[in-house]
């Protein structure tokens, strides 16, 4: 497969972009949003960039922004008579032209940026949605209907009711019990594409099973239509639905609407998805496809490998992003040996090569300059099973110190890394689930190597987290004796065990009941910021007013609940001396 020349000729009909990961996937599809706007084969709101999740959507919008930004910048200077430098290869591209043609490119570019605010940016769904709401009556969908992220409430109820309905009064056994029929019903409404096969007239419960399922497809697609309610899915499959006749109005409106399309990260694109993009754009609209292909074989990335492939064979173009920006050439080379040439999933999913940017390696001194290395842990100094194998405990343990040791040897080195040396914050660990990260912290920080844990972690296991569900036993037991002194240890009462014990029952079963019930019935008829607010005023704590800041000077008692609260007892309480 070619690698794919960013300064070269434009892509159009249908482009298949492979991209393993750190060669610039994003880069590339802002790049070529610039050529395009630059060059004149369209404008802003003619292209159209679709990623998958909101946050991805998010920062390829930053960067689609940020290569326009720069390319404004670039060709001021250059009709103001200054050749600027360095610049991106594509960039040097588009100011290789003469004087008069710099300054009508100057002006496309600034007139994307004036109405970027209009480009079209989105995840899947939401250009799903977009189109809907646009085609009115064509489009088969309530312009009003609210989309919901989950329709499990409405499955259980839904469930609920049916299976009452068919077995509440069957003097029979039923085939299946209620949680199964839950289990069947959730498989069948969270995949509503898959077509659920008829069961072998010999097998009564198979039968049964395909019946409910059935019935409950049909039922929740009734109660959504009445409580004029969407799920994601019912965007795309409406939207296909929409698109099925080669005639079709929605067909035409997209066409007219966008003459580029753009999708990042196409391996976790599922049969539906694609069918609405082939549908509206294949032989009508340039398609640049990009992805990693090597992603597409991990279910819970939500990719369909079989999708990807169906698509690749209908580009007239393949090409591969092979440039690596991000690791250093020892790395990606060693890396290659291991990897070079597995298929992955399929046979047309092939690890294909890359040369690294970086030349040379930036981490210069270490004490095993490898970079790759496999550590193995032997069997001998360790209590075997009868199986002569080692308990999965002692090897994670094993394993941890052994890391941990191998990092300290490092920091205590003269290692650099970019002409610095070596710091802990350059280091990452990658562990499988949060129980064997907290175990590589413990162990990093009896070292004296400060560890955090980045990502994944559990608010329910923090001081803060247990103050509120203190807070909110009380609530609903304020007679409840042992709830409320849990509760008035808490920084929303802020009493310490001594002053408890001092006050006896007439403290635990006077003010503080009170006050429970109160705020109790504050948060059912106001809701949590109110209760906030409300707690915020009660009796100064010194331990949420000293208790480290986590943002803004804040307890973390307040940031859990979302906000920073200026009645916080470090707002009110004098004398604090944090404050």
């Amino acid at each position: 497969m070619d690698g794919f020349d960013l300064t070269g000729p434009l892509p159009t009909g249908t482009t298949l972009i492979e991209a393993s990961a750190g060669t610039g996937k994003t880069f590339t599809i802002g790049a070529l949003v610039t050529r395009y706007v630059v060059e004149g084969e369209a404008t802003l709101d003619e292209i159209l960039a679709i990623t998958f999740g909101r946050a991805a959507s998010q920062e390829l919008r930053d960067r689609v922004r940020s290569h326009l930004v720069e390319a404004e910048r670039a060709f001021a200077a250059a009709v103001a008579g200054r050749r600027p430098s360095p610049l991106d290869a594509h960039l040097e591209l588009l100011l290789d032209v003469p004087d008069d043609e710099v300054r009508v490119r100057h002006e496309r570019v600034r007139d994307a940026l004036a109405s970027f605010d209009g480009a079209t940016i989105a995840t899947t769904h939401q250009f799903c949605q977009l189109v809907l709401r646009s085609l009115g009556v064509a489009g088969d969908t309530d312009a009003g209907a609210e989309l919901v992220e989950s329709l499990d409430e409405l499955v259980v109820e839904v469930v609920d009711d049916l299976y009452l309905k068919w077995f509440g009064e069957a003097r029979e056994r039923p085939p299946f019990d209620r949680d199964d029929a839950l289990g069947l019903a959730r498989t069948a409404v969270e995949d509503p594409q898959s077509v659920l096969a008829p069961a072998p007239a010999e097998d009564p419960v198979a039968g049964a099973r395909v019946r409910f399922a059935e019935a409950v497809r049909d039922e929740v697609d009734r109660r959504k239509q009445m409580r004029g309610v969407l799920s994601y899915d019912d965007l795309l499959s409406r939207l296909a639905v929409a698109l099925e006749d080669a005639s079709a109005p929605a067909r035409a409106r997209m066409r007219q609407r966008w003459k580029i399309v753009l999708v990042d990260e196409f391996q976790d694109t599922d049969p539906v998805q694609w069918q609405v993009l082939s549908r509206a754009f294949s032989d009508h609209a340039t398609l640049v496809l990009i992805g990693d292909p090597k992603q597409a074989i991990y279910a819970f990335r939500g990719g369909d490998v079989f999708t990807y492939l169906a698509a690749a064979r209908t580009a007239e173009t393949q090409a591969t992003l092979d440039t690596n920006w991000r690791s250093d050439a020892p790395l990606v080379e060693r890396l290659q040996v291991v990897l070079r040439g597995a298929a992955l999933g399929s046979p047309e999913i092939v690890v294909h090569d890359v040369k690294a940017h970086h030349t040379g390696s930036r981490l210069v001194g270490a004490p095993h300059p490898s970079p790759f290395r496999i550590r193995r842990v032997g069997r001998s100094g360790f209590k075997l099973t009868r199986g002569k194998m080692v308990t999965a405990g002692d090897a994670r343990n094993h394993i941890a110190r052994d890391l941990a040791g191998d990092i300290a040897e490092l920091l205590g080195s003269d290692a650099t890394w970019c002409d610095r040396p070596v710091q802990a914050g350059d280091i990452a660990v990658i562990v499988a689930i949060r129980s064997h990260g907290l175990l590589v912290q413990r162990v990093l920080q009896e070292h004296g190597i400060p560890a955090v844990m980045a990502g994944g972690g559990d608010v329910f296991l923090t001081p803060a987290g247990e103050d509120w569900l203190a807070l909110l036993q009380a609530l609903d037991s304020p007679h409840r004796a042992p709830l409320v002194r849990a509760a008035g240890l808490s920084v929303f009462f802020g009493y310490t065990a001594s002053e408890l014990d001092a006050g006896g029952e007439a403290l635990t079963l006077s003010a503080s009941p009170d006050t429970l019930r109160g705020w109790a019935l504050l948060l059912r008829g106001r809701g949590v910021a109110a209760l906030i607010e409300a707690a915020g005023g009660a009796r100064p704590s010194p331990r949420a007013c000293c208790s480290a800041p986590t943002r803004s000077g804040c307890s973390p008692t307040y940031v859990i609940s979302g906000s920073c609260s200026t009645t916080s007892p470090c707002a009110t309480r004098s004398g604090c001396p944090r404050c």
